[in-house]
């Protein structure tokens, strides 16, 4: 949806045939040759033996969109509401299991049973 909506430019700057600068959205750096304006300062008019050439590719994006839920069949209906409550139940708190001993302390050790036997995980 977010492709067909947005307009967008590539524009392309050639110089003696060759690729100079490509812009996306915006006017591409030119070369620097372009034609001196003249003593008007009115720009001469490019004729067949000018060094640079622009292209510019355009795309237009959709501006209506209609967006309607009523030509959803009844097998999409109940897709529809099972993805969604789905996801809602993905955010709702689980239940806390109960832990009959949570409340006891350990027991204290005395001493270390492992160190008196030399009994040592490797």
């Amino acid at each position: 949806m977010l492709v067909s909506t947005v307009s967008w430019t590539v524009e392309k700057h050639f110089c003696f045939g060759s690729l100079v600068d490509i812009a996306f959205f915006h006017e591409a750096d030119t070369c620097g040759m372009e034609r001196p304006l003249s003593k008007d300062n009115v720009a001469l008019n490019k004729d067949s033996n000018s060094c640079c050439s622009d292209e510019i590719i355009s795309v237009q994006g959709q501006d209506e969109l209609s967006i309607s839920y009523d030509d959803l069949s009844l097998g999409q209906q109940y897709l529809l509401v099972a993805i969604t409550s789905y996801y809602l139940n993905l955010f709702q708190p689980r239940e806390q299991r109960y832990v009959p001993h949570a409340d006891y302390p350990p027991p204290i050790l005395v001493k270390d049973i492992h160190v008196l036997d030399q009994v040592f995980l490797i």
